[in-house]
């Protein structure tokens, strides 16, 4: 038997403790699955003071007014505190109030590559206090790209990380430093490879590029499903990096995202106005009737009904839904949407309203207690995404009986099989081509299966039988562990 791992996970939002979004999700459960395969893991997020109750989850600090040297004669201090995600699972949180306390929102600062900066340095430096010797450090997304680097340049000869080896999960490519990588002229994009310039709040600080530089010094790199694992070697999908993963691809791994089955649970979900399961499912109507109730739309049980939970943003397929909005109301159907982002979409939901009062509802931020509901109340949900590197609503959805309509892009194809009728397979609709036709004929198909009771039942029980729960990508996280570290051992081998 192989001996337990020592990891180190970092992410900038872990849920329950601060959270924009999937990100959050990942970087509370993968841990803790990984602490019940008997690995020993810590877990280290920035601490939002004005995000994160204190008092509420004890936490407790350990090290006061660190002196970090951040850059070449650049020094300024920190706080560390710890607490518990899960019992034997402690999580450390980095405390600096000019970066991480003055707003109640976790991103949006005009030095948002500042604030991360710091954050990378701060946490190899409390892996040093707390003497924790990694077998891995697995770096999520682009706010802790500088640790793979750093680890590669001014820590490469410290003791502790002697024999770590780094990971760097790509979530999504999109978001690569604090601000659109596209909005940076060609002859002032970080290349790379040019020294980091002096630690201050500087313009040329702002374009260091934090995943290409995890991306060429990291030991493996792997995106958060199969299908987008690929996707980001073309020019499509690969966001101007695609040639230098492309020279790296033999260290690019895919693992579909897994969803905590203990926190999505139909049967159990304290959010839920009735609790129903595989065996229960007709249940299900009173989570609908009091979805309906909630976003004031008229009580009728036969009406399938349309739900999204998400940021709305142009990558989620909004433009295509404006398209076909007017056709999906012709039928006998209710939306529902629950979310916030991009001004213009959430006005058209505000239109929409005015316009269908008995078939439209909107909830214009996101809810998390009622979240829930949009899965459990509906019966079917939209994923229309122009592109998706893995996506949890669609395992959330399935999760809860309520049957997904994607387009085949990202995680979505390695999760979603479309529903053959005939055979009686499948657990949800898919279209393939980025196109408003070809997702409304998916609707169109999902709204008349509904109509089909026995055939409709047999979907969500397609569904049900599904597992997307985080105990098997938490093994195929560990053998790539192994493989890292394997890696990193002969490369440490070859250079001596």
């Amino acid at each position: 038997m192989s001996k337990p791992l020592k990891i180190v996970s970092i992410s900038s939002e872990v849920d329950p403790y601060s959270k924009s979004g999937g990100l959050a999700d990942v970087a509370r459960s993968l841990p803790r699955a990984l602490k019940r395969l008997k690995h020993k893991i810590i877990v280290i997020t920035p601490l939002y003071s004005q995000v994160t109750d204190i008092k509420k989850y004890e936490l407790k600090k350990i090290f006061s007014d660190v002196k970090l040297a951040v850059s070449q004669d650049v020094f300024m201090e920190a706080n560390f505190w710890q607490g518990e995600l899960m019992k034997g699972l402690p999580i450390y949180f980095v405390e600096n109030n000019k970066y991480f306390g003055k707003n109640k929102n976790i991103y949006g600062s005009q030095h948002e590559n500042a604030r991360f900066f710091f954050f990378d340095v701060a946490v190899i430096e409390l892996i040093k206090l707390l003497n924790f010797e990694p077998d891995i450090i697995h770096c999520h997304d682009w706010h802790t790209g500088l640790i793979p680097y750093f680890l590669k340049g001014r820590y490469k000869s410290d003791p502790i990380f002697t024999r770590t080896a780094t990971i760097y999960t790509i979530h999504n490519l999109t978001f690569q430093l604090g601000q659109n990588w596209w909005e940076i002229p060609s002859n002032l994009k970080d290349d790379g490879r040019t020294p980091l310039p002096k630690f201050e709040h500087s313009p040329a600080v702002e374009r260091i590029n934090f995943a290409k530089r995890a991306i060429m010094k990291v030991d493996l790199i792997n995106a958060v499903s199969e299908n987008y694992a690929k996707e980001i070697l073309t020019k499509d999908f690969g966001e101007d990096l695609n040639i230098i993963l492309k020279n790296r691809k033999e260290k690019l791994f895919g693992i579909v995202n897994g969803i905590d089955y203990n926190d999505y649970n139909p049967l159990t979900d304290p959010g839920l106005k009735q609790n129903y399961g595989p065996q229960t499912v007709s249940d299900k109507f009173k989570n609908k009737e009091y979805l309906q109730k909630y976003f004031e739309l008229p009580l009728r049980r036969e009406v399938p009904i349309l739900g999204m939970a998400t940021r709305i943003t142009e990558q989620k397929g909004f433009d295509l839904l404006m398209k076909i909005f007017d056709d999906l109301m012709t039928l006998d159907i209710q939306f529902v949407i629950m979310g916030s982002g991009d001004k213009a979409y959430e006005k058209f939901f505000v239109d929409m309203k005015k316009k269908y009062p008995e078939k439209v509802g909107h909830h214009l931020e996101f809810d998390t207690k009622n979240a829930s509901l949009i899965y459990a109340g509906s019966d079917i949900f939209l994923m229309p995404s122009r592109f998706e590197p893995c996506g949890l609503g669609q395992l959330i959805s399935l999760r809860y009986g309520c049957i997904p309509v994607v387009r085949a892009t990202g995680g979505l194809v390695d999760t979603i099989t479309d529903f053959n009728p005939n055979t009686g397979k499948g657990n949800g609709f898919v279209f393939h081509k980025y196109d408003s036709k070809a997702f409304l004929i998916a609707c169109t198909r999902a709204i008349e299966t509904f109509r089909h009771e026995s055939v409709w039942s047999k979907l969500i029980q397609n569904g049900f039988r599904e597992s997307f729960s985080w105990r098997i990508p938490a093994k195929k996280y560990v053998l790539l562990y192994r493989k890292a570290i394997k890696n990193k051992l002969l490369s440490n081998n070859h250079t001596a």
